[in-house]
Parts: C-alpha cells; sequence; structure tokens
C-alpha cells in the first residue's frame, strides 16, 4: 500500500489570499500598469466606475480603489506564463508612463516591474517545485521588517490566527513565512532600512476558524474594525509574548461563509488581439494543464 506524508497537504486555519489592496491616484495609470503592461485583466463585474478597480489574477485580486498613493515596502509576486511577452508589454507602456516612478528590469528568475506609484511586482514563470501547479496567481506577498522581528512574526500568527508559521531561508536576512492557502504566502523579511510610516494598505484572507482568532485579537483590543457578519480587520502584528508591535499591515479577515470566497475570476489570454483573433483563446486558465498532474 503507497505510503503518503497527510501533514503535507494540511493549511492550517487560512485558506485562500484572495486580494492586495492599495490606492491608487489615477485609474488611467493604474489600467495601463496592470492591464496592458502587465496583461492581468479588470474585473468585468464588480468596481467598473472610475473609483476603483479590481484586477484579477488567477484566483486573487489587486484593489486599486481611487486615492492617495499607498505603497507597500516590499513587494508582490506573480506566477504568470511567457517572460518575452510580458517584457514587450512593459515596453510598449513605457512611453505612457513617463514621468512616473514606473520601471521594469529583467532577472535570472523573474522580471520586476515597479509601478507608477512605486510598488513593486515580481513575475515568475511558472514552475511547479517552486509555486505548486500555478500558472496565474500571487504565490506570495513579501514586507521589509524590522531587525529581530521575524520569529515574533510567526509565533503571531502561529499562536493568535491559528495559521502555519516558521522561519525559513531568507539569505543573509530572517524570513518569516505564513501559510495563508494552497502555495500561497505571507513573507516578512528583516531589513535595516528605515521602515516607511504605513499608509493604510492592506491584504485579505480567508480563514477556516473565524472565530476563535477573533476573540484573541478582540482580547488584545487589536481589532480595527468590524466590518460585517463575515468579515472583521486587525492592523498590528504582535510578540504573543509580551504585547510588544512588531509590524503593522491591515488584514481583512473573511470567513469561508463569505459570500464572496472563491467567486469565479475572468482572466483573459493577454496574447490575444483583435489581429491574431483565434475562437476559444479568449481565457487564460490559472492552473497548468492536466498534463502536468500526477497521473495515478
Amino acid at each position: 500500500m503507497p505510503q503518503f506524508d497527510r501533514t503535507s497537504e494540511d493549511l492550517g486555519n487560512s485558506i485562500h489570499l484572495e486580494h492586495v489592496n492599495v490606492t491608487v491616484p489615477d485609474q488611467r495609470l493604474a489600467t495601463l500598469f496592470y492591464v496592458a503592461g502587465l496583461g492581468l485583466t479588470r474585473d468585468p463585474y464588480l468596481m467598473v466606475s472610475d473609483s476603483n478597480m479590481w484586477v484579477n489574477v488567477g484566483r486573487s485580486q489587486f484593489h486599486l480603489p481611487t486615492g492617495p498613493a499607498q505603497v507597500l515596502p516590499g513587494h508582490t509576486a506573480i506566477v504568470m506564463s511567457n517572460r518575452a511577452a510580458l517584457l514587450d508589454r512593459l515596453a510598449a507602456v513605457r512611453p505612457k508612463l513617463d514621468g512616473t516612478a514606473f520601471a521594469f528590469s529583467a532577472h535570472n528568475d523573474h522580471v520586476e516591474a515597479i509601478c507608477p506609484w512605486g510598488n513593486r511586482v515580481r513575475c515568475y514563470e511558472p514552475d511547479a517545485a517552486r509555486f505548486g501547479r500555478v500558472a496565474l496567481g500571487i504565490p506570495y506577498v513579501e514586507f521589509d521588517v524590522p531587525k529581530g522581528t521575524a520569529k515574533g512574526i510567526c509565533d503571531f500568527y502561529s499562536q493568535i490566527m491559528g495559521i502555519k508559521a516558521a522561519l525559513a531561508n531568507g539569505g543573509h536576512t530572517a524570513l518569516a513565512r505564513v501559510q495563508v492557502g494552497k502555495d500561497q504566502y505571507l513573507q516578512f523579511r528583516e531589513t535595516d532600512a528605515p521602515q516607511p510610516d504605513y499608509d493604510g494598505h492592506h491584504v485579505q484572507i480567508y480563514i477556516t476558524n473565524f472565530s476563535g482568532p477573533y476573540r484573541l485579537l478582540k482580547a488584545r483590543g487589536l481589532i480595527s474594525q468590524e466590518d460585517n457578519q463575515y468579515q472583521y480587520r486587525f492592523c498590528d502584528i504582535v510578540d504573543p509574548a509580551d504585547g510588544r508591535r512588531l509590524f503593522t499591515v491591515e488584514h481583512e479577515v473573511r470567513s469561508a461563509t463569505h459570500p464572496m470566497y472563491l467567486r469565479p475570476l475572468v482572466n483573459r489570454d493577454p496574447a490575444q488581439t483583435n489581429r491574431n483573433y483565434a475562437q476559444g483563446h479568449d481565457q487564460s486558465a490559472w492552473a497548468m494543464e492536466p498534463d502536468a498532474y500526477d497521473r495515478r
């Protein structure tokens, strides 16, 4: 009889990282970067006016409400196919983004693109060994955090949120790796760089034990907003041992009973244009093709 490591499939309390939210001053420039440049898809059903834009990345999203620019201290990773086409798209939008913080550069294993206001996005080719069987998605969000905080951050997520977290190999720096979904992580990398003031950006996760972490956060005075029956928020990550604040980033926490949990998202194939149109190729799959799966 085959022997399997059943613990390798445990997710812990968090089951999906759904979106990263940063406000942007100009929806047109955001469209040029996220849709035309990166090749992502504006959600066709929700937030379709000029005050907000939701951009689909496989089963996850960027949320981009209009407002003063927010910049996440770190970077967001995206898995997407066709590095050469990505570089062509970014080069094509460069003239229209002249005078902003926009830039892009090719590296050995990724392309880094900087949005018009300074948010960094690292784009990787699909790699099952590294990112799971994802062809399009957000595998991790990485934050720059102060020296000496990584262990306490791990303790916060494991002890208060019930989420799997561990110190990982971060090269020359300590790295806390928090599993928030299937092949999805929040990463916290220690740095000596000065910490910018927190500007209100946030991430959103779904959890299964919804009330347990709520009670622990509430007892510590950490609940920052009561949204509705299915959702609450907190901002400060603290050391459970002494209550010391380690880092601040708003978490929008949703239950698995939230009406929008795993709402189907449309993802276009950015290679498809009116000049080369082929029926049946409008959508891009977020998962690898069947031949990438275990044939047993």
